[in-house]
């Protein structure tokens, strides 16, 4: 979805509207996936890395400007831990029990007019 809003910044707010998010690649070089016995699944991923290309405009009240952006994303590391009750009265559910996310790198690329 598009990101819409303002923000109070110095002496005047500024106007922005971020669009046509677009996830243009994915890199997972380490993921792995494991049981943990009597409890659920323990999920790793480790330094992967995420692009995003997106159109964006901004305003104040002494100048507009728009253009598109690139943002990449690297060094991600992520753990999840999903439980996996065991009831046998209904159909197998999953959900989060716990998640951790940390990122090293982040680069934003703004191409506009000005």
């Amino acid at each position: 979805p598009d990101l819409t809003g303002h923000e109070k910044f110095g002496l005047g707010n500024i106007k922005y509207n971020i669009s046509g998010i677009h996830v243009t690649a994915v890199e997972l070089p380490s993921a792995s996936i494991s049981l943990l016995p009597g409890s659920g699944i323990k999920l790793v991923i480790g330094n992967a890395s995420l692009t995003i290309d997106m159109n964006w405009n901004i305003r104040t009240w002494m100048f507009k400007d728009s253009g598109r952006s690139t943002v990449h994303i690297s060094k991600v590391f992520v753990t999840a831990i999903f439980s996996t009750p065991r009831d046998n009265t209904g159909p197998t559910s999953i959900s989060l029990s716990s998640c951790r996310t940390t990122s090293g790198d982040i680069d934003i690329k703004l191409n506009g007019k000005s």
